[in-house]
């Protein structure tokens, strides 16, 4: 079965798992810009990481087979420097305007303050706008008054929900992200997220429309594998086939194919 890992940062993946991603059968993916674990001093240091994702990267990870794809902005964990967010927010364009980038994310809240706030409804503008897709990061915590604030914010600037993935919801979430016409987004990351079990349970009960399952899989405890995974035990716990291949392959393609960049192999797999 063909996969796609829409939230995964390949830039701290080593080749080893590239390999065996492209083994375990996802053809394409797509890197958000994100924090690199130290927060950056310069807006041009941005702009270095925006060109790297883009282009190199894109480059490496089709060496084994994957299509990659990235998203530009500024996370907030970055967001209490205003002044240097909005700088680099007024050079997005350019870097969304390149050949592998989709839209905007991942933004959103980490501590939900004001600063925060304030830098994503910038990029929101960005990405309402240049009528793209968003990647939303909702926060560790108070992840319910974080999910709930920013699909507030959604609302009141009149963004389009069908443009817009709130990634990373859990058990507390997921519910009233339901209620508003936005994609919901589950990270299996088990240290700080969702196990695949977790995972698969919410599935049970709220069905496969709109979701989208991601690894996050970064420099941290995370496994780049984790779609794979998750979607071996959905086949485990008695999903059709069809659900399954809804979840990992034609849900982020509806979602990202809102991009005319993004461009995958939807011919069904034979033998």
């Amino acid at each position: 079965m063909k996969i796609i890992d829409p939230h995964i940062h390949t830039m701290a993946r080593t080749t080893d798992d590239l390999e065996r991603m492209g083994t375990a059968g996802i053809v394409a993916v797509v890197e958000p810009a994100f924090w690199l674990g130290s927060d950056r001093q310069h807006a041009e240091s941005f702009f270095d990481y925006f060109r790297h994702i883009e282009g190199f990267e894109a480059q490496r990870v089709a060496g084994f087979g994957i299509r990659h794809y990235c998203t530009i902005g500024v996370n907030p964990k970055e967001a209490e420097d205003v002044g240097m967010a909005r700088a680099v927010v007024e050079r997005m364009d350019e870097f969304i305007a390149l050949p592998t980038a989709l839209g905007v994310g991942e933004i959103g809240f980490n501590n939900i303050t004001p600063n925060e706030e304030k830098v994503l409804r910038m990029q929101l503008d960005v990405a309402k706008r240049l009528d793209v897709p968003v990647i939303i990061h909702t926060p560790h915590f108070n992840k319910l008054e974080g999910a709930r604030r920013i699909l507030a914010i959604i609302e009141e600037m009149g963004l389009n929900g069908r443009r817009i993935d709130l990634d990373h919801n859990t058990e507390d979430t997921i519910a009233e992200t339901k209620k508003h016409d936005v994609w919901a987004g589950f990270t299996i990351y088990p240290t700080t997220k969702l196990t695949p079990a977790r995972t698969v349970a919410i599935l049970k009960e709220y069905g496969v429309e709109r979701m989208l399952i991601n690894s996050s899989a970064d420099w941290g405890p995370s496994d780049p594998l984790a779609v794979p995974k998750t979607a071996a035990l959905m086949r485990r716990e008695g999903f059709s086939e069809e659900d399954i291949r809804k979840v990992v392959f034609d849900n982020p393609v509806e979602f990202f194919g809102q991009s005319p960049k993004f461009e995958v192999d939807l011919r069904p797999e034979t033998g």
